[in-house]
């Protein structure tokens, strides 16, 4: 059982019998008897064998060391590519939202100019004499303003953002 555990330990470390022999400071020969069963190391060159195979005594002493499973690595790359999958729909979804956006920013862009150029701003015949409807049709005035001049450069950037993102399957 410690011949086989040592040699596990020295290969799933990578390293040759010569290796590990430079390590202890004892000939290739040794590590080859003590993986053959043929010899055992001492208690102090078991103690330098488990600090080189940074491998617990116990571990080379009696608990069995399991190889390395194959399926370790095929289980981590099912699960990267989980990820990656989630993480595609995710962007998808992003895209798709950002591009529904835009499009519903330039409907709306159109639907208030139709509505401005429908009522012909009725506020502007206010009589601005009245305080309230002063200080109201001041208020509309300001906001048709600023939407105649935004509206335009929002519409086209909202365009530009709806084509970009668009589906180009």
């Amino acid at each position: 059982m410690l011949n086989e555990n040592i040699r596990l330990a020295r290969k799933s470390k990578g390293l040759s019998q010569e290796e590990l022999a430079v390590k202890l400071n004892v000939v290739r020969q040794t590590i080859s008897k003590w993986e053959k069963g043929l010899s055992v190391p001492d208690a102090d060159l078991l103690i330098s064998l488990s600090e080189a195979l940074e491998t617990p005594v116990s571990a080379l002493l009696g608990e069995t060391a399991a190889e390395p499973k194959p399926d370790v690595l095929k289980a981590i790359s099912e699960k990267l590519e989980v990820i990656n999958l989630q993480l595609a729909r995710k962007k998808t979804l992003r895209r798709k939202i950002f591009h529904w956006s835009f499009i519903a920013v330039c409907v709306l862009s159109a639907g208030a100019f139709a509505a401005l150029f429908i009522l012909n701003s009725p506020y502007l015949g206010w009589d601005y004499g009245d305080p309230e409807t002063a200080v109201i049709g001041v208020g509309f005035h300001a906001l048709e303003w600023l939407f105649v001049r935004a509206a335009p450069i929002a519409m086209l950037g909202a365009a530009a953002g709806a084509f970009l993102t668009r589906d180009k399957r």
